[in-house]
């Protein structure tokens, strides 16, 4: 690599740092007018490690609001027996694809196949990769939000919900909603459709979502949006992957 070539790297990268700590461009023009080589190669390495440690920050900062109740990565995942179809990839969890594709994911099947352990750990992978992501168990969800609803904050609470790039509904299904929760749950998912990822588990198959939901009409509202950009996730002991095509 060339000497210009080396400085016209090295000015670009401390710009690049500059602005994603939030300070000026005046030490790109301190460089150029009264700083040595020396200096420059300084100053690049002081910045350097200060984005490090702003990104670490960070990602702390992104997992700790995420609101998971554990922490599980995706190292060491027990795969055997999957079935990968052409999509989603497993890299697609792991890279966080299907997140900026707006794709969502339902994990289906029995307790204790460890939906809920993939779940947390894709949205883990989302939080290290700078992403922002909102754990809840649908049960916790319904109640915030009519708590919200009752004390007059219901767009404050949908309005931390639309910031999220990936929304995990944990136990969907496990306990019966009424009909305003119904009713509030419907509207994050609406809201959400071509707009954010969802991950969501269930043991509930879909024609027993009406019952879950008081209404099935409703139900099928929920599923047609799931679903239209959607991976279903089928957990027996292993997992098998289908595409989503249709309800």
């Amino acid at each position: 690599m060339s000497l210009t070539r080396d400085r016209e790297t090295l000015r670009s990268e401390i710009s690049a740092f500059c602005k994603k700590l939030v300070l000026s461009q005046r030490a790109i023009t301190l460089c150029e007018t009264k700083a040595t080589p020396k200096q420059k190669e300084f100053l690049h390495r002081v910045l350097a490690e200060e984005m490090e440690s702003w990104e670490r920050s960070r990602r702390s900062r992104l997992m700790s609001r995420a609101g998971f109740p554990v922490y599980k990565t995706l190292d060491g995942y027990a795969r055997h027996g999957v079935k990968q179809p052409t999509s989603p990839q497993w890299s697609d969890l792991a890279e966080g694809t299907f997140i900026q594709g707006r794709r969502n994911l339902l994990l289906y099947g029995p307790v204790g196949t460890g939906k809920t352990r993939l779940a947390i750990a894709t949205g883990l992978r989302a939080c290290e990769l700078g992403m922002t992501v909102k754990f809840y168990t649908v049960a916790e969800l319904v109640m915030r939000l009519a708590e919200a609803k009752r004390a007059g904050t219901l767009m404050r609470l949908m309005t931390e919900i639309q910031r999220t790039h990936l929304l995990i509904l944990d136990e969907w299904g496990y306990i019966p909603v009424d009909k305003e929760g119904s009713q509030l749950l419907f509207r994050v998912i609406a809201d959400s459709y071509e707009s954010r990822s969802l991950v969501i588990t269930t043991n509930l198959e879909f024609s027993k979502w009406g019952s879950a939901f008081t209404d099935d009409q409703m139900a099928a509202a929920m599923i047609d949006r799931l679903a239209h950009h959607g991976h279903l996730l089928v957990f027996e002991g292993g997992m098998k992957h289908a595409l989503m095509k249709e309800r």
